[in-house]
C-alpha cells in the first residue's frame, strides 16, 4: 500500500534514470534531479528537479534534458573536441553550440522518440531566456543560432517559436556567408573530427576565423613533413660520410706528414693510453664507473605515470589568492547563502561531538594494588578490617592522538551549491573536531587554467611531444593547516565561492599530496576523507593520452595507500558512484546530504564498536 508521504515522483525519476543510461550506452552513469542548473560530467547527470505535482513542463523539460545529455554522452569524444577547438570566446561558443546539435540530431535520426523531447527542452530554455521577444539581431546570440540552423538543416524539424525567432534574425546573415559549407552538413554528421572540421570552416565563414587558432591537421602535417625531412637528411649524411671514407682508403699515399706540433700531440696521447690501465680486471674493487641513478618517478603508486612539466605547478595558502577584504567578503557571501542549512549541519556536528565525547569519559581500572583509594570500597574494609584497601587507576583516552584531512574537489562541476555545502560542512567539522582534540586539515584541488594552460603552450612549442603524460597546471590549495587554529582560517573557506576558481580535477596527484602530507605528521593516527563528484577530467591531457590515463593512476594512489594503511582513506562522492574507486566509501545524490554523511563516516571512525562500525562504514560483517 502506497505510504502518503511516498513522493509521487519518485517512481518517474527512477524510470527516467534507467531509460537515460540506456539511450547512453553506459550502465555505469550517474544520474541525479537537482534544482540547480543541469549539467553534465563525464560519468555524471544532473537533471532538473521534478516536484511531487510532476507538472507537464517540468516532465518534459526533465526528459528532453535526459534525451540531450545522453545524445551528447554517446556521440561525443572530448579528446577529438578538444584537439579541435578554437581558441577566442566567440568561436567556442559557436563551437560548442553546432557540437550539441550534432549529437542532439544523431539522435533524432536514430531515434526520433527523443526527437520530440529535445524540442521541448529548447523551447523551455529558448522561452527562459526570453528568445521570443527578441526583434534586434544585435541582442539575439549568434551561437544559438548557429546551432538551432544546424539542428533544423540536420532533421528537416521546425523548431520551437522563441527559438525560431532567433534563428530567423541570423538567417540571411548565415546564409549569405556560411550558406555553401552548410550544404554539405548530411554527409558528416556521423563523423565527429569531419564536422568538427566543418564546424572550423563555418566559424571561419562567419567572420571569425582569427579566433580559431593554428589547424591541428596542418600542424600535423608539418610535423610528418618534418620527420620525412630529418631522415632524408640523415640518409644523405651517411652517403657523405661513406664517400670519404672510400676517398681515404683509395689514396693513403695523399696522406701528409703530420707536423711537430702534430707528433708531440700524438706522443703524449700514446703516453697517456700507455699509463691508463686497459684491462678491467685490474682496476681495484668498488672504483668502476656506475652510472647516474635514474631519475625518481613523479608518482610513488605508479612509476610509469609521466607529467610534461612541473615548472608551473603550485601548492599555494588560500590567503595568497585573495586579498583579506575579498575573502572576508566572499564568507559574508558563503554564511548568508547557507544560512538555512546551518542549523540542520549544527545538529548533526553536535550529534558528532557528543559521540566523541562520551568517548572521553574518564573509564576507571578498580581493585588493584596501588593508585588512588577507591573510596566506594571502603565499607567493606570498615566491614571486616582483614579485606585489604582497594585502589582506583584513571585509563587514558586512545583517540586524541588523531588528525583528519578534507580533501575537497575543487573542480568547475563543484560549482555552485554543492561547493557551498562542502565548504560550510568543512567549516562546521574543522570546529566540531578541534573542541575535541582532534586536528584537522583542509586541502583543495584544482587546476589554475583551462586547456593545460602554461604546460599545454610548452608542449605545443616544443613540437607536441607524442604521449605527454599530465599536461596541466595544478594548484593545490592549503585551506587550514593541521595546526593552524580554526578561527584563523575560517575566512579561507570563501575563497571556494571565488568566481574563476574551480577548474579541472587530477584527483590521483591530489590524493597522493594529500596522503604525503598526512605521513609526515606526528599523530598516531590519520584519517583522509575525499569529497568529489566525479571520476578525474582534464581535457588538455585526455585529448592527447589514453581516455583511462588519469583514471588508472587515481586507482594506482588509492591501492597504494590503502595497501601501506598508514592513513585510513574514506571518500563521499556526490552524484557519482566513488565505490567503484574507493574500499571504504559512500555516495550522496544530493548535496544536502553531504553533512549527514560526513559526520557519520567520522563518527564510525570513531566507534570502538567493531560491528558498528563496519555496518556504517559499508564494509564485511566484522569477525
Amino acid at each position: 500500500m502506497k505510504k502518503p508521504t511516498d513522493n509521487p515522483a519518485d517512481p518517474f525519476k527512477k524510470a527516467l534514470a534507467e531509460a537515460t543510461k540506456t539511450l547512453a550506452d553506459d550502465s555505469e552513469l550517474s544520474v541525479s534531479f537537482t534544482v540547480d542548473p543541469p549539467g553534465q560530467t563525464e560519468d555524471t547527470m544532473r537533471l532538473p528537479q521534478v516536484t511531487r505535482r510532476m507538472t507537464r513542463d517540468e516532465v518534459l523539460l526533465a526528459r528532453g534534458t535526459a534525451d540531450s545529455y545522453a545524445m551528447r554522452h554517446r556521440f561525443h569524444d572530448a579528446a577529438t573536441h578538444a584537439r579541435y577547438a578554437p581558441e577566442g570566446q566567440m568561436a567556442r561558443d559557436l563551437y560548442e553550440a553546432m557540437e550539441t546539435a550534432r549529437c542532439e540530431a544523431m539522435g533524432a535520426r536514430l531515434m526520433p522518440g527523443t526527437a520530440g523531447n529535445i524540442d521541448a527542452k529548447i523551447g523551455a530554455d529558448a522561452d527562459r531566456r526570453g528568445f521570443g521577444q527578441l526583434t534586434d539581431q544585435r541582442s539575439a546570440p549568434l551561437p544559438e543560432a548557429a546551432g538551432y540552423m544546424v539542428r533544423a538543416l540536420a532533421t528537416g524539424r521546425a523548431l520551437p517559436e522563441a527559438a525560431q525567432n532567433v534563428l530567423d534574425l541570423w538567417r540571411d546573415f548565415i546564409q549569405e556567408n556560411a550558406g555553401d559549407t552548410l550544404a554539405g552538413i548530411a554527409e558528416i554528421l556521423h563523423d565527429q573530427q569531419a564536422f568538427a572540421r566543418f564546424t572550423r570552416q563555418v566559424i571561419e565563414d562567419l567572420g571569425y576565423g582569427d579566433q580559431l587558432g593554428d589547424d591541428p591537421d596542418r600542424e600535423e602535417e608539418d610535423r610528418e613533413d618534418e620527420a620525412e625531412q630529418d631522415q632524408d637528411d640523415q640518409s644523405e649524411e651517411g652517403s657523405d660520410e661513406s664517400s670519404e671514407e672510400e676517398q681515404a682508403e683509395a689514396s693513403p699515399e695523399q696522406e701528409q706528414e703530420p707536423t711537430d706540433d702534430a707528433s708531440e700531440a700524438m706522443v703524449s696521447m700514446d703516453d697517456m693510453a700507455e699509463m691508463e690501465p686497459d684491462d678491467e680486471s685490474e682496476q681495484p674493487d668498488g672504483e668502476a664507473e656506475m652510472e647516474p641513478p635514474p631519475p625518481a618517478p613523479v608518482s610513488e603508486a605508479d612509476p610509469g605515470y609521466t607529467v610534461y612539466t612541473t615548472d608551473f605547478d603550485e601548492e599555494i595558502r588560500a590567503e595568497e589568492l585573495a586579498e583579506p577584504a575579498e575573502l572576508e567578503r566572499l564568507r559574508a557571501w558563503l554564511d548568508q547563502q547557507l544560512e538555512p542549512l546551518k542549523g540542520a549541519v549544527g545538529r548533526l556536528a553536535n550529534k558528532l561531538m557528543r559521540r566523541l565525547q562520551a568517548q572521553q569519559n574518564r573509564s576507571w581500572e578498580f581493585d588493584l594494588e596501588e593508585g588512588i583509594l577507591d573510596a566506594g570500597r571502603l565499607a567493606r574494609v570498615v566491614a571486616n578490617p582483614t579485606t585489604p584497601l582497594s585502589f582506583k587507576q584513571e585509563k587514558d583516552t586512545e583517540f586524541r592522538d588523531t588528525v583528519v584531512t578534507l580533501l575537497l574537489d575543487n573542480s568547475g562541476s563543484m560549482r555552485g551549491r554543492p561547493i557551498s555545502i562542502a565548504a560550510i560542512c568543512a567549516d562546521v567539522l574543522a570546529r566540531t573536531l578541534e573542541r575535541c582534540q582532534v586536528k584537522v586539515e583542509i586541502l583543495g584541488f584544482t587546476t589554475r587554467a583551462w586547456k593545460g594552460g602554461q604546460s599545454r603552450e610548452r608542449w605545443l612549442s616544443d613540437g607536441r611531444p607524442q604521449q605527454p603524460g599530465r599536461l596541466n597546471d595544478l594548484r593545490h590549495i592549503i585551506y587550514k593547516a593541521a595546526d593552524a587554529p580554526w578561527r584563523r582560517a575560517r575566512p579561507n573557506l570563501g575563497l571556494m565561492m571565488k568566481e574563476g576558481l574551480l577548474k579541472e580535477n587530477i584527483d590521483g596527484e591530489a590524493l597522493e599530496w594529500a596522503h604525503r602530507r598526512l605521513a609526515c605528521r606526528p599523530e598516531a593516527r590519520k584519517i583522509l576523507m575525499v569529497i568529489s563528484d566525479g571520476a578525474p577530467v582534464d581535457d588538455s591531457t585526455l585529448s592527447v593520452n589514453p581516455a583511462n590515463y588519469l583514471e588508472k593512476h587515481l586507482r594506482d594512489v588509492i591501492a597504494m595507500i590503502e595497501k601501506r594503511k598508514q592513513v585510513e582513506l574514506l571518500a563521499i562522492g556526490i552524484g557519482h558512484d566513488v565505490t567503484r574507486y574507493y574500499e571504504r566509501a559512500v555516495t550522496i545524490t544530493d548535496v544536502e546530504q553531504l553533512a549527514g554523511a560526513m559526520t557519520e563516516q567520522l563518527a564510525a571512525l570513531f566507534d570502538q564498536d567493531k560491528r558498528a562500525r563496519a555496518r556504517v562504514m559499508g564494509l564485511k560483517k566484522a569477525m
